[in-house]
């Protein structure tokens, strides 16, 4: 308790020391965060004037605190690094009206984009969109994993169709079963939905939105998916997407099926078990048309480095995605800037003051590399296209500190990580977190699939050490209930919606106590000898054992 009342001294005045190290500064972070997410940032959209702006700010802050450009290396200068790695992206873009409409028995009904339904321009390679009375088959979950013994599709065709999908794993609603209980896998999160149509020749997917099992309301479907889309630069698109991915509002979808003669409920029931077979709806169908201007454009990750005193080629990355939603749909406002404050303009913040404190600092033995990532809101794009073509070698880098989304309010006595990752990282994270009087909670929603949601996942499945960090909502000042309600009002309110947007009110003096921690676990990282690694029996294990003879 003593600890605890000294630090809130401390954080009083703005500034937190952490023990025996350097300083971090709330009136910086909120700062930082201020001109990130300000209107005129532009929300920045990748390949948009606020990515101009975004790149400018990061690299002159790095820059500012001393840090060496970590990017590619410049053509003709050998030896010389840019601040920036180049990430060429597809860039999709829905051009004119979405014209679609559902046929039943009674006649045809014109469906409205954004508000029935959440139609994504579509990545297969398609310009034109366009498809009469295709029928409409539920598939369940929409799962085919042979390890569990578990099929959904039971052999059917799905060419020419569109598979109708529940969001999540088949254990979510109960708890337990072959899944994991609560705790969502891969096979629960919407990209792996939309790849496995596509591995079966659909004609497109529409994922039934419910908002429990999604983790997020109709609005982030809707702003998420109707707007610019992105991916990475595919030799063949089609493997990889159907001509068609959308989302659908749940009692929409009911309706349908009850015009197909089916019972929603009493079929998504059945889903969860092994006996499902695929469902088509009777004499219902979908018609659609949509123009789609496809193009490859350059976006860019930024890269600032610190280099090693002796293991300059042994790598301690902190990640952070510096794209948000840019400009899309108005709210009720009618405010189209999706300014994305604590999304990830606090990400970004805690970057470029942990970079502050390791440029002042000796350098470390080993070198750090801050890494700002594009189009995370496009599907961990930057992160995915760095982890395929590393800048520096995955098999010695040590493990990535990646944050995302972290909370821009007072001190909290825990903290979390995204998903419940078994790794080495996590213990030493856990006891360097005893020093700042913080205790780790488990991710409190496994089942909304934080794991594969941030830009640490692209490093992990590839064997490297990694987690994302999250602020706790143990408050000092309002306790679990405190932290939960103000949570809670953010994920309802704010996230992914033009109202994410910077608050004189926020204190960020948690951020600057928790930032303590995290430079000093990075930095024992990076001035020791020691390779963490994942659990025995993790999922990632495998892949970083396959590299153990380059660290040697």
């Amino acid at each position: 308790m003593k600890h605890t009342l000294i630090i809130a001294a401390l954080l009083s005045a703005g500034i937190v020391h952490a023990a025996n190290g350097p300083e971090f500064d709330a009136k910086r972070l909120s700062q930082d965060v201020k001109v990130l997410s300000s209107d005129k940032f532009e929300g920045r959209g990748p390949n948009t004037a606020g990515e101009t702006l975004t790149v400018d700010y990061l690299v002159q802050q790095f820059k500012a605190a001393g840090l060496q450009p970590g990017g590619d290396t410049v053509k003709g200068k050998p030896g010389e690094r840019a601040w920036t790695q180049d990430v060429p992206l597809g860039r999709f873009e829905i051009k004119g009206p979405v014209a679609l409409s559902v046929r039943d028995a009674k006649g045809t009904h014109a469906l409205r984009q954004g508000d029935d339904v959440a139609v994504r321009a579509s990545m297969s390679g398609s310009k034109l969109v366009d498809f009469k009375d295709a029928p409409l088959v539920f598939v369940g979950y929409g799962v085919t994993a042979p390890e569990r013994k578990w099929d959904d599709f039971k052999g059917v065709d799905l060419k020419g169709k569109l598979a109708v999908v529940l969001i999540n794993d088949p254990d979510f609603e109960t708890g337990q079963g072959e899944f994991g209980g609560k705790a969502m896998t891969y096979y629960g999160r919407w990209t792996y939905k939309f790849e496995e149509m596509a591995r079966r020749g659909a004609l497109g997917t529409i994922i039934v939105h419910e908002t429990a099992p999604a983790s997020y309301g109709w609005a982030t479907v809707k702003n998420s998916n109707t707007n610019v889309m992105y991916d990475i630069v595919r030799k063949n698109p089609a493997e990889a997407h159907a001509p068609v991915e959308a989302w659908i509002q749940r009692d929409l979808a009911a309706d349908l099926f009850k015009r197909g003669g089916q019972d929603f409920e009493a079929l998504k029931k059945l889903a969860q078990t092994r006996d499902f077979k695929p469902v088509q709806l009777k004499d219902v169908t979908l018609s659609g048309r949509y123009a789609v201007d496809a193009q490859v454009i350059t976006s860019k990750n930024v890269a600032a480095r610190v280099v090693g005193a002796s293991h300059p080629d042994q790598t301690v990355i902190y990640s952070g995605h510096w794209d948000h939603l840019g400009v899309g749909q108005p709210d009720a406002k009618g405010d189209k800037i999706y300014n994305g404050a604590v999304d990830n303009g606090t990400g970004l913040a805690a970057m470029l003051e942990l970079a502050r404190a390791y440029g002042k600092a000796p350098k470390p033995a080993r070198s750090v590399l801050f890494l700002a990532v594009t189009a995370e809101e496009k599907g961990l794009l930057g992160s995915e296209y760095y982890a395929s073509y590393p800048l520096y070698p995955l098999a010695t880098t040590v493990g990535v500190i990646n944050m995302d989304a972290l909370s821009p309010h007072g001190l909290s006595r825990n903290f979390t990580i995204s998903g419940s990752a078994r790794l080495d990282l996590l213990d030493q994270l856990v006891a360097k977190a005893r020093q700042w009087n913080l205790a780790y909670s488990p991710d409190p929603k496994p089942e909304a699939g934080y794991f594969f949601r941030s830009d640490h996942f692209p490093f992990a499945k590839r064997g490297v050490p990694a987690f994302s960090y999250g602020s706790g909502n143990d408050w000092v000042d309002g306790g679990i209930a405190a932290g939960k309600k103000t949570e809670q009002a953010y994920t309802t309110d704010n996230y992914h919606q033009p109202s994410d947007e910077w608050s004189p009110k926020w204190e960020f003096t948690g951020m600057a106590h928790d930032l303590g921690m995290l430079y000093a676990l990075g930095r024992d990282l990076a001035d020791g000898k020691s390779w963490p690694n994942w659990a025995s029996d993790a999922e990632f294990r495998a892949a970083r054992d396959k590299t153990a003879g380059e660290r040697r």
